[in-house]
């Protein structure tokens, strides 16, 4: 009885990890300092050499993969900063500085700014 459930365990953990990629179209890497590879489900191969993990044209230690997961969409060099343009100030309806104070655009000096938009809210450093 224990053999048919130890043959059978890789079966049903490889029926699990098909069931979670089909809702997903990217299989991401993160590293221990924060950076992460979207690699699309399509294109994976993975294969391993000593103690590396290689993935299509990317190659990872394994002392340094925090975690792999299935997502969505592309992660590759997610940090959460976009650019933010100009019109974007001209559009907004309130800047406040870091103290909570409410300037307007001309008082802007260099620093760090909330900048309450039509659709959205953002920080953004003025240079």
């Amino acid at each position: 009885m224990r053999i048919i459930l130890l043959s059978l365990m890789p079966m049903m953990t490889m029926l699990t990890v098909q069931a979670n990629c089909n809702s997903s179209t990217y299989l991401t890497f993160e590293t221990t300092d924060g950076a992460r590879v979207s690699v699309e489900m399509a294109s994976v191969k993975l294969t391993f050499s000593g103690t590396t993990l290689m993935i299509v044209t990317e190659s990872f230690p394994i002392s340094n993969l925090k975690k792999i997961y299935f997502s969505a969409s592309d992660e590759s060099g997610s940090t959460g900063i976009e650019s933010v343009k100009t019109a974007i100030i001209n559009e907004s309806v309130a800047i406040y500085d870091l103290k909570g104070y409410q300037v307007t655009k001309e008082q802007m000096k260099r620093g760090v700014y909330i900048v309450k938009a039509k659709d959205r809210t953002y920080k953004m450093v003025f240079r």
